[in-house]
């Protein structure tokens, strides 16, 4: 995976990120563990994601082992070396996604690993110690059967305690629900029953009729009728991306009969609607004015180009959910900065610290780019190539989950299209688990002209991937032999594999493009028979 700076202009000199050396796998997951609040979340999708696109099972136990591991760091302004465990050379904020995500996964994990990061968590001699993370790691040598409090006692502070107790109090005067369930009074109950006798009976046979005698206390009984009302209503229902991740893949939005649509796939009587039920956090409202004026300035020029993000643009991240996200960029209007403008931005964007969550960058790459690449009629220009290719090198998956199967599906598509998204999988600043990214997802989607030209510019790469996932490519490609026998787009597709590919081809795999090549009448043919050759015993 690109270090959080990579592909950026004047990015040369800029510290790898810690986790920079890990596999691929551990990079993605340690990335997305950065996404602000919702890390552990997009953690969690990361994990789904790397499971339903043909990866071995995640690792925990060599994660573990590296998040131990001592590597000298330069550290004070004399610039001495000290030996430091990676958990402790991550940013505070990955840190406390992953202990969240430690706590999610636990039974999964080996416990000797997982007592060796906790140790080393409980070992960090940072000046402004982070109550969340001993919180957190607390609760997971709990878990573990070695908490080193006693029984029954907090892991918060009696500060954060108090802290929590009087926002309990707060919340309880706005609504039944919220309130603190506080132990009722025996002699208020027993003379509220008395005077109830019918409530009584009633109670008693609810007792009875119980699992094992275990009456539900009434307070609890009425929050859970709450919940379940909630639940039965739809405006409650869930419309986030990743769970997170997870996919890290997200919920992809299916298209419904009767909405109307934009040509980006955004829907058009949702976004009529957008601002009336949704509100932007009341800074970000506060700084509109601000950040409109800043996007004005974009279009003047590329002086300064290398500055860092005004600091109207951390704002981005108190948008959450995502529809905020959706409703800021609208309200922004950034489908219509000019190219020049947009790479501005976007280097702007990529420069940010934090880094944006998945689902921000998600949105916003269907807000900048989405449209603009649906509606090109000649080749892209190198500002947007630029762009595109630059943003893309940090946030690879939001632009794999917005780009590549919307414009490889839209009826649409053509030259243009296609030109750009093969530069864009062409592009050296492409890490090879990105690459396998996009793999996945182009496998995921129906073929058509278009995406053999796709595929055959990232595949002339020389992507690495997993048996499990070079045997859908070639199913894929072999059921495809009979529809394309005039394609010159699939015929170089199939050279490519046969060439690049040579040693990962079975005999079996042999056999099935011998049938698919047979009845092809390009003027590859020869060639095409010439590689296949190679290939035989």
């Amino acid at each position: 995976m690109a270090t959080p700076d990579a592909g950026l202009p004047g990015a040369e000199g800029v510290e790898p990120a810690p986790w920079a050396q890990l596999e691929a796998p551990a990079r993605l997951l340690l990335q997305a563990l950065q996404a602000g609040p919702e890390g552990a979340r997009r953690g969690l999708g990361v994990l789904r994601a790397l499971g339903s696109r043909g990866w071995e099972p995640f690792d925990w136990g060599r994660l573990l082992e590296a998040l131990c591991r001592e590597e000298p760091v330069v550290q004070g302004p004399d610039g001495r070396l000290e030996l430091k465990p990676l958990l402790l050379r991550l940013p505070r904020i990955c840190q406390r996604n992953l202990m969240s995500l430690l706590m999610a996964v636990r039974p999964s994990l080996p416990e000797s690993g997982l007592l060796s990061v906790l140790q080393i968590a409980q070992q960090d001699l940072a000046p402004d110690p982070d109550a969340w993370l001993r919180a957190l790691g607390e609760l997971l040598r709990r878990d573990l059967g070695v908490g080193t409090s006693m029984e029954g006692a907090s892991p918060l502070s009696e500060k954060c305690q108090r802290q929590l107790q009087s926002l309990c109090r707060g919340l309880g005067l706005g609504g039944r629900r919220l309130k603190s369930p506080q132990a009722p009074d025996p002699e208020e109950e027993e003379n509220r029953d008395s005077q109830q006798p019918g409530k009584r009976r009633k109670d008693s046979e609810e007792e009875a009729a119980s699992p094992e005698g275990n009456r539900v206390p009434k307070r609890l009984r009425c929050w859970e009728e709450e919940e379940d009302h909630e639940k039965e209503r739809p405006e409650h229902k869930s419309l986030e991306f990743l769970a997170d991740g997870g996919s890290a893949s997200p919920i992809k939005d299916q298209p419904v009969m009767g909405v109307k649509t934009g040509e980006d796939g955004s829907n058009l009587d949702d976004a009529k609607g957008l601002a009336e039920s949704l509100e932007l956090p009341k800074a970000i409202q506060d700084q509109l004015p601000r950040l409109q004026q800043l996007l004005k300035t974009l279009e003047e020029g590329l002086e300064g180009l290398e500055d860092a993000p005004p600091v109207e643009l951390q704002l981005l991240h108190e948008c959450s959910p995502s529809q905020q996200m959706d409703l800021l960029c609208a309200q922004l209007q950034l489908p219509q900065l000019s190219d020049l403008g947009l790479l501005r931005l976007c280097t702007w964007l990529l420069a940010l610290s934090p880094d944006l969550s998945l689902s921000n960058a998600t949105v916003l790459t269907r807000s900048l780019f989405l449209g603009r690449i649906l509606s090109l009629t000649s080749s892209a220009s190198r500002l947007l190539t630029t762009a595109l290719t630059s943003f893309c090198a940090k946030y690879t998956y939001p632009v794999c989950s917005a780009l590549l199967d919307p414009v490889l599906q839209a009826p649409g598509t053509g030259p243009a299209q296609t030109e750009l998204l093969c530069c864009l999988v062409k592009t050296e600043s492409l890490e090879p688990d990105a690459q396998v990214l996009m793999l996945g997802q182009i496998l995921e989607l129906p073929w058509k002209e278009e995406t053999f030209l796709v595929l055959q510019s990232l595949l002339e790469r020389q992507v690495e991937m997993t048996p499990e996932k070079f045997s859908v490519l070639m199913e894929k490609l072999c059921k495809k032999g009979l529809a394309a026998t005039t394609s010159m787009a699939y015929a170089k597709l199939m050279l490519t594999v046969m060439t690049k590919y040579q040693a990962n081809i079975t005999e079996t795999q042999r056999l099935g493009l011998a049938m698919a090549l047979e009845p092809n009448t390009t003027f590859l043919r020869k060639s095409l028979k010439a590689a296949l050759k190679h290939l035989g015993p």
